[in-house]
């Protein structure tokens, strides 16, 4: 009988859980490494659960998807006085990070699942690829899939070149329980993706289920990203500095950003959101910054190794796609490795070039989403290509 094969994901996050989930079921035995000492849940907010993400759930896991999301009905632009200024009806389903991540880590367990494991090095050879751990130990697989997100070891040390390129503004992001809002706010906002869009920025906001996944209405949470046209340089510079005087290269995470700024943001906002956005800003305790940036990747896989999700390509978040993105990109790698009988720097090979092709797409819609909706103001609601999804905009997602 032939040798099971080996893999281990680096990053215990959705992406790294979905990648393990999806080469077990690819007939490897896979171990997940995780750089945190602790689970991870509680971290993160909302997401938008497109089909790639949900495609675990529907198709393999025996959890109810059902249970994992929240939805609206409606997309909806909201302008001064609260007037709508687009509605249309669309159906869209959302979830958080803290949600999915306990979902996934229950379909994976925890016996191959370890924590306070930071990857500081690799080496391979034509038969297999050894891990250094931060620990002093190490270990040895026949493929190591690096899903390690926005900070990627993996990136940094197969790919050092792949910098990221500062996109001229910032997200800030946060929640608020929905029943501490007002009655005529959530009548807006509660049933929809909103957005409004003002002279230097915009904010798109949905409901998330609640602190333990609550998905029944008054028990969720509202969440929102608003953006807001930063300079590269000492503005950028002094805004993700935090109360230690850190400098945040990709975010400035909750409970550290200066609380002049968080002041100045929500008086801010309060002068120029419409008065349901302003509000959920406005009321938010803990918001934090997410540094918008952009990186590409020209490979995505080097002999047995290969890098997905946003640990390759790292896209702005208008397309909410990073999640469908790792999602999508660990489903191929399933397809692949059941397809191929061939060693596995083979099938790496022959994977990424479909994975180059997508993201560098997936690169191009974000950017040009947020030069409309950033600096020329040429967002158009109706436009389809401005619409969330991975690999093109829908006007209504094939759930």
């Amino acid at each position: 009988m032939a040798r099971q094969r080996t893999a281990a994901v680096v990053g215990g996050s959705i992406g790294g859980l979905t990648a393990a989930l999806l080469l077990e079921k690819a007939g490897f035995s896979v171990s997940v490494y995780e750089r945190s000492s602790s689970e991870l849940d509680g971290r993160g907010g909302g997401i938008v659960l497109q089909p790639e993400m949900l495609r675990w759930f529907k198709e393999v896991s025996q959890q109810d998807p059902a249970r994992l999301a929240t939805h609206s009905t409606f997309l909806r632009y909201l302008g001064l006085g609260n007037r709508i200024e687009f509605e249309e009806p669309v159906e869209w389903r959302f979830s958080s990070w803290s949600t999915l991540y306990r979902a996934l880590l229950q379909d994976f367990g925890s016996d191959r699942y370890f924590l306070g494991f930071n990857v500081v090095d690799l080496e391979q050879s034509n038969a297999s690829v050894s891990l250094k751990f931060d620990n002093h130990s190490g270990a040895i697989f026949d493929l190591v899939v690096f899903a390690d997100g926005i900070t990627s070891t993996g990136r940094r040390l197969l790919i050092p070149e792949a910098q990221p390129q500062y996109s001229g503004y910032i997200g800030w992001r946060g929640t608020v329980p929905e029943n501490e809002l007002s009655d005529t706010s959530m009548a807006l906002m509660g049933d929809a993706l909103g957005y409004c869009f003002v002279a230097d920025g915009h904010i798109c906001m949905y409901p998330i289920p609640g602190p333990a996944g609550e998905t029944e209405i008054g028990a969720r949470l509202m969440n929102y990203v608003y953006y807001q046209n930063v300079a590269a340089g000492g503005d950028l510079t002094s805004i993700t500095t935090d109360i230690d005087g850190h400098v945040g290269a990709y975010s400035v995470p909750m409970g550290r950003v200066q609380q002049p700024y968080i002041d100045r943001m929500k008086i801010h906002a309060a002068r120029t959101l419409a008065p349901a956005a302003a509000e959920l800003v406005t009321s938010t305790q803990q918001p934090y910054i997410q540094v918008i940036f952009d990186v590409r990747v020209p490979r995505m896989a080097v002999g047995r190794v290969a890098v997905i999700g946003d640990a390759a390509f790292v896209a702005r978040p208008h397309a909410a796609a990073g999640s469908a993105k790792v999602a999508d990109d660990a489903w191929a790698l399933h397809h692949a490795f059941l397809a191929s009988d061939a060693d596995v720097p083979d099938i790496l090979e022959a994977w990424e070039a479909d994975r180059l092709d997508v993201g560098n797409r997936l690169i191009e819609r974000v950017s040009l989403m947020g030069r409309r909706a950033q600096f020329d103001h040429s967002w158009d609601p109706a436009d389809l290509d401005l619409r969330f999804g991975l690999k093109e905009g829908v006007r209504q997602p094939n759930y």
